[in-house]
């Protein structure tokens, strides 16, 4: 079982700091494995905007975790307590994983975790944090960053698709998917997308497109066009390319290739059907022409990612030299 600690202190942001714990210490039904074992670590009880909070460990515990979320600190005028900084700082270089939430990237940037890395936070203090730490190279235009072992998302929301990316490298898509339907939740927004939201997000049933959605992913093994989509929606190609740009800020054909990508690694983490097999599942016709969309998407071709799924996701696996079933703390 992977151990995912909070790192709390007073002066935390209690909205990431509860998303954190719901998505990661609520256990899933149907999952393959044991889920995480959650733990709040903190130097006693703190205060988390409203809330008091007390800590199931001292920060010292940190360091046994395999991954460490750090929620979003409130005040970045003011430097995060040393203590926080150096347990943050242990847990890396003892192997954990270490990710921020919001303006927690401003205790790992404290920490030197971030020195020579790409980052972000919310885009109201990136300029803020890239005066305050030069080393860090800070990027305010995307949802989160991944550096393997340090990772850093952008404000509120986008601390919820990093949860959400945390869980798809642990447990694959289809789990990750899972969990964001129970929290009513997009299931996957890319990291390299832009922060700012041009256009209102639609309720769930309030938009010209709803009916189609679950239309088009009943068919995703069709050779579906533009002009189909548009007699389902009736609308021309043109009304339905603006409505779609409106409600998922990309084309349809895009937006088609995207959930074909999406169930695609679906199936090559959970089945042991043939590339042709998939391709036709997925409506891209032919391997050659899955291959070539895959790579381009996803950075690996179809084979390499399920290889690599599997060998993460193998019974027994634990890169961190500590047994699965270790309990953490005293």
């Amino acid at each position: 079982m992977s151990t995912v600690a909070l790192a709390v202190t007073d002066g935390m942001l209690h909205f990431e700091l509860s998303l954190a714990y719901e998505v990661f210490g609520t256990a899933l039904t149907g999952a393959a494995g044991p889920w995480y074992n959650l733990v709040v670590c903190g130097p006693g009880a703190v205060r988390a905007g409203p809330f008091r909070l007390e800590p199931d460990h001292g920060l010292d515990q940190l360091r046994r975790a395999d991954t460490v979320i750090v929620p979003g600190w409130a005040d970045v005028d003011v430097d995060p307590p040393a203590d926080l900084v150096d347990a943050v700082r242990a847990a890396h270089e003892a192997g954990a994983r270490v990710a921020s939430l919001c303006t927690g990237a401003f205790v790992l940037a404290a920490a030197g975790l971030l020195d020579g890395r790409r980052a972000t936070t919310h885009w109201a203090h990136s300029r803020d944090l890239a005066d305050r730490y030069p080393q860090v190279t800070v990027d305010p235009d995307v949802l989160y960053v991944d550096n393997g072992s340090v990772l850093t998302s952008a404000g509120k929301a986008a601390a919820m698709d990093l949860c959400l990316h945390l869980v798809r490298l642990d447990h694959g898509s289809s789990i990750a998917n899972t969990v964001a339907r129970r929290l009513v939740v997009p299931p996957h927004r890319d990291g390299g997308q832009a922060q700012f939201v041009t256009t209102p997000v639609p309720a769930p049933d309030n938009h010209p497109l709803a009916e189609l959605f679950p239309w088009v992913m009943e068919r995703l093994d069709h050779p579906l066009t533009v002009e189909d989509l548009g007699r389902q929606a009736r609308m021309s190609s043109r009304n339905l390319g603006r409505h779609f740009r409106s409600v998922t800020g990309t084309t349809p054909l895009q937006w088609l290739l995207t959930q074909r990508i999406r169930h695609a690694q679906e199936l090559l983490e959970t089945t042991d059907d043939g590339i042709d097999t998939i391709a036709a599942a997925t409506g891209m016709g032919t391997a050659t022409t899955l291959r070539r969309h895959f790579n381009r998407t996803v950075g690996v071709p179809p084979d390499t990612y399920r290889r690599t799924f599997r060998s993460r996701t193998r019974p027994g696996a634990d890169d961190s030299g500590q047994h699965p079933d270790a309990p953490l703390g005293p």
